[in-house]
């Protein structure tokens, strides 16, 4: 009977209002293994741009709301779509300066490696 790959999670990543800028920030460490689901959560007042090399807006994540990346975390086996190992993710402000709230990422992966 096959049961699977079992999840295991990373320490959540997390932003001050106050750290969130015009230019690119990293949040948090470089992800420590192939990451599967990542979901972006903000309280922030204000919209930002998450990028994973630091310089292009790749996604715009409105105020007060969340984004949830399923990547492979229904399969089975090594197979699907991961982030790598040592990917950081980056934010910065749209346009006006947030002024209250945090952002976060949580990221889960397959215990044991991709």
């Amino acid at each position: 009977m096959a049961f699977g790959t079992r999840v295991a999670l990373d320490p959540v990543r997390e932003i001050a209002f106050g750290d969130v800028g015009a230019t690119y920030s990293p949040v948090g460490t470089p992800l420590g293994d192939h990451a599967r689901l990542i979901r972006f959560v903000s309280t922030l007042d204000a919209e930002v741009y998450l990028s994973l090399d630091g310089s292009t807006d790749q996604i715009r994540l409105a105020a007060n709301s969340f984004f949830l990346l399923d990547l492979s975390a229904n399969k089975v086996r090594d197979d699907g779509l991961f982030l790598g190992v040592g990917t950081q993710i980056y934010i910065q402000r749209v346009s006006g300066a947030p002024t209250s709230g945090n952002a976060w990422i949580e990221v889960m992966y397959a215990e044991g490696g991709k």
